[in-house]
Parts: C-alpha cells; sequence; structure tokens
C-alpha cells in the first residue's frame, strides 16, 4: 500500500510540476501595424533595433502614392524580420502610400475569403506593389538587396 501511495504522490508531483507553454494566438487577416507592434513582441523588437540607412529611406521614397500589400505571418521568422524593418523604414522616410495593407495568414498560409484566391500566396512575407489596380512586382520572402531599394526596383521609370 505504501509503494502505490509513493508511486501515485510521484505521478502527481511530475504532472503537477510540468509546465504547459502557453500558445500564442497567431493573427490572420487585416492588421493595423500599431496593434502588430504591440501585440507581437518580437516584431516589436527588430522594429526598435533596426535602423535603416540613408540610402534606404532615400529609395522606399520611390513608392510614395503607391499601394502596398504584405501578406506575412505572425509565426514565420522571415516575417518577423522583413515586416518590422518595412514598417520601420516607411515611418522614418515618412512616406505617404496610397493604401498599406498587412494582412496576416494562418501557418497553412491561408487567409479569409476572396483574399487567398486574389493574391496567390505561397512564401511569406510577400510584399506586393500596385499602382491602382496594376500589380507592379512582388519580394517573396526576402530581398536580393534590401527591401527598400527592390521595392523602389519594381517602380517604373526609375533613373
Amino acid at each position: 500500500m505504501y509503494k502505490t501511495w509513493s508511486i501515485f504522490l510521484l505521478v502527481l508531483t511530475l504532472v503537477a510540476c510540468q509546465t504547459t507553454p502557453i500558445a500564442r494566438e497567431d493573427a490572420v487577416g487585416l492588421i493595423d501595424n500599431e496593434v502588430l507592434l504591440a501585440q507581437f513582441p518580437q516584431f516589436n523588437t527588430q522594429y526598435h533595433s533596426y535602423q535603416p540607412t540613408p540610402d534606404e529611406l532615400q529609395a522606399i521614397k520611390r513608392i510614395e502614392g503607391k499601394t502596398l500589400v504584405v501578406l506575412f505571418g505572425t509565426w514565420c521568422h522571415d516575417s518577423e524580420r522583413e515586416v518590422p524593418r518595412l514598417l520601420k523604414t516607411l515611418a522614418l522616410a515618412d512616406v505617404n502610400l496610397s493604401a498599406l495593407q498587412l494582412l496576416a495568414v494562418n501557418p497553412s498560409k491561408q487567409l479569409p475569403g476572396a483574399a487567398q484566391r486574389a493574391y496567390d500566396l505561397r512564401y511569406t512575407p510577400t510584399f506586393i506593389l500596385f499602382e491602382g489596380d496594376r500589380e507592379l512586382g512582388r519580394i517573396i520572402e526576402r530581398p536580393a538587396v534590401t527591401l527598400a531599394q527592390d521595392l523602389a526596383a519594381l517602380v517604373p521609370g526609375r533613373d
């Protein structure tokens, strides 16, 4: 009997001592940049630690007046790096976009409703630059040079 109680107490103690990590709720759908930075610390940390170069600040101004759609995951390490860098560069360069849409996708890279078909998302993050209804181009996962310079290169008439 003593042995049974000892095993029972040992198992109970082990179960009580285990900690289960609390699952973070991933964002899905349209999210405001301020909400993103407030609710997802890894995005906030990257935002505050990143310092764009003067060349990046100058380059990003080429997308002034355009629409930028950002498809990303709050669970995605590439998104955690690139999205805050974009937001910081836009803020410091004081770029006035026609629209900035931050669309968070689930880990299966799915969006609610018709947005999934409209953007043909395959990898995160994906940055899609529009002029009116016309897609100028995409930056997928990681820029070739910097995000600011790669986005600027999508604008026609570049000198």
